[in-house]
């Protein structure tokens, strides 16, 4: 079976989204936080992780779990979710990243919680589904 070239783009795609994140979100994790003015700081250690926020690009908040990123959403209700726990809108992003570090006990979190599909996308990135 010859290698599909949607395949091979859409990996290249991926790679080089890695790369271009990757760089500054490591630059993000390591400098110290700014808790001046920035509404979204805080830094601590929480059930044995470090877990830390400031806001990035664009005024959004930012959450690192052991130095990874954890996505962040805005709910309607003004709340805060991650893809770890969903289920409850928490008031701030100190509390959506607390609720996601319960959510995950001891197991580490995806170099890839950030993206969006990148990891999980059900149909292996077949557009026919997964039974195709």
């Amino acid at each position: 079976m010859p290698f599909p070239r949607r395949v091979a783009l859409r990996s290249l795609f991926a790679l080089a989204v890695t790369a271009a994140t990757g760089g500054t979100l490591g630059r993000i994790a390591a400098r110290p936080p700014e808790t001046g003015a920035d509404p979204y700081a805080f830094d601590e250690m929480y059930a044995g992780r470090r877990i830390r926020g400031l806001t990035g690009p664009g005024g959004e908040p930012v959450a690192l779990v052991d130095g990874r990123p954890l996505h962040l959403m805005r709910c309607a209700d003004g709340g805060w979710v991650t893809p770890l726990d969903h289920y409850e809108s928490c008031p701030s992003p100190l509390a959506a990243t607390r609720a996601a570090v319960d959510a995950a006990g001891s197991a580490p979190l995806s170099r890839y919680a950030a993206g969006h599909g990148l990891h999980s996308d059900p149909t292996g990135g077949n557009p026919r589904g997964v039974h195709a």
